[in-house]
């Protein structure tokens, strides 16, 4: 995902970033710093356990895809594209996909949902 920087955050390596489906924030794990105004080819990794039914939600599919913030929660909207048996799923953000492990209740896959998350770790793709 093409995503731009936009500022430093207070935590180490922490920046706030823009892209056609929103902004967010994230922790840049890259080999070198991302300096704001940088226009960077990324991939996003959700570090942490979400539940389905409480951080993975059913959402409208009028809202379509996109990235906000809602206090210290990124929020990801996107389709459900899959979830295996062990819990690893994967949410189709346009035409990126976005792996992460979850637990609880089955959810219809093909659906728009919206991920909330506290943690997302950004990798530089190297074209």
């Amino acid at each position: 995902m093409k995503i731009t920087i936009v500022r430093q955050g207070i935590r180490t390596n922490e920046m706030y970033f823009s892209s056609d489906f929103g902004e967010g924030k994230g922790i840049w794990c890259g080999g070198g710093p991302a300096l704001p105004g940088e226009v960077r080819e990324a991939e996003f990794e959700l570090p942490a356990l979400l539940m389905r039914w409480v951080d993975i939600i059913p959402a409208p599919a009028a809202d379509g895809s996109g990235i906000r913030m809602d206090g210290e929660h990124i929020v990801l909207t996107g389709i459900l594209e899959n979830i295996e048996e062990d819990g690893t799923a994967c949410l189709q953000l346009g035409s990126d996909l976005i792996m992460f492990e979850c637990l609880g209740e089955p959810m219809a896959l093909g659906g728009q949902v919206e991920l909330r998350t506290r943690e997302l770790m950004i990798y530089p793709v190297n074209l």
